[in-house]
């Protein structure tokens, strides 16, 4: 019964040592951000390791970002762009809730961020995914990859 359950025994890092297609030769790194939308809200999530190239440069790193009470984002690319527009993003959103007197939707969270990462495409290496909840709309998400175009 336990090899059927476990087919490595007693070993559960067993599939570790075994041989596999893709075992051999460089192994890739990237950054693996994602977001699930369902009737009461969001949920956000990334892994926790920065690297550069084939190095891990930091194994501890945060990928997502509160821009606002309800609101946050994931980040994906350069680790600096990505972190200097999520905190322009947070401080328009700051100032547009004191002008509204109202949290902000995460229509207009997103639109900051692909406004932002659009106009700089050339200079930024970004591609984000944001999403909250608000009063308005209830959970959102909304994907900004930095290949799209307006």
């Amino acid at each position: 019964m336990d090899a059927v359950l476990n087919p490595y025994g007693s070993n559960p890092k067993g599939y570790l040592s075994t041989p596999g297609p893709d075992r051999n030769g460089e192994h890739m790194m990237g950054t693996t951000i994602m977001a699930v939308e369902f009737k009461g809200g969001v949920i956000v999530g990334a892994d926790s390791r920065t690297s550069t190239g084939s190095y891990v440069a930091n194994r501890v790193s945060d990928k997502l970002t509160k821009v606002s009470d309800k609101i946050y984002c994931c980040r994906s690319g350069s680790a600096a762009d990505t972190q200097a527009v999520a905190d322009m993003v947070s401080y328009y959103l700051d100032m547009h809730s004191v002008e509204i007197d109202s949290p902000p939707l995460v229509k207009t969270a997103a639109g900051l961020f692909s406004l932002i990462t659009y106009k700089n495409s050339d200079r930024l290496m970004a591609s984000i995914i944001c999403a909250g909840w608000d009063k308005k709309n209830g959970g959102r998400l909304v994907l900004i990859e930095k290949s799209s175009e307006r």
